[in-house]
């Protein structure tokens, strides 16, 4: 089965149709402030406007309010909801739109909880696990703690050209997602990393 991809922490209209153009099956926008990589609405509703055809276009959000992603659905185009913080799930199934739930994996048992909890979910996204970040920290977790759970799972979590092949290899993900593995600066995405990702990927 290929390995899908989704690239997160999209700023730019530019980055969107390269990342697109590669063979992304996915771009994720980030709505949580305090991230290098946030975006405003002005600036998702920019980056989104007539994207091609059968590209997800992901919204991360971080312990935000029912109204702020009310409103940002109500103005940018977002086919998935992927929630990063201490939501319920009673909170993320309240938009009836497909979502995705970010695990910060400690041990195999955050998995397994997870897909009893969140059984709702379109699929489980696992990244690293630091003390007090949400997510975006740039490290890998050990990969031997993912065990088998009836959901889709997205590798997340230091992902780099250099390591992608390997990761896609051990844990057979259904997608990996990346974000500064594929950057020349935080926010700014570099052509030729994320052309380098895809072949890996592609190879793996």
């Amino acid at each position: 089965m290929r390995t899908r991809v989704k690239i997160c922490g999209i700023t730019r209209r530019q980055d969107a149709e390269f990342a697109v153009k590669s063979g992304a099956d996915a771009i994720g926008l980030v709505f949580y402030e305090p991230s290098p990589r946030a975006v405003t609405v002005s600036q998702a509703m920019a980056i989104t406007a007539q994207l091609p055809p059968f590209v997800s276009t992901v919204g991360l959000f971080v312990n935000a309010s029912v109204e702020t992603v009310r409103h940002i659905l109500e103005q940018v185009p977002l086919s998935l909801l992927q929630f990063h913080g201490d939501e319920s799930a009673d909170f993320c199934t309240q938009f009836n739109v497909p979502f995705i739930k970010a695990i910060r994996m400690q041990s195999a048992a955050d998995l397994i909880q997870a897909a009893e909890d969140f059984s709702e979910a379109s699929a489980l996204l696992l990244d690293s696990y630091q003390q007090g970040v949400p997510g975006g920290t740039g490290q890998t977790f050990d990969w031997s703690m993912i065990t088998a759970v009836n959901k889709p799972l997205i590798l997340a979590g230091g992902l780099t050209t250099e390591n992608v092949a390997e990761a896609i290899r051990q844990v057979s993900p259904y997608a990996v997602d990346v974000s500064g593995g594929v950057e020349e600066s935080k926010g700014l995405k570099s052509n030729n990393k994320i052309s380098a990702f895809m072949r890996e990927v592609a190879n793996a």
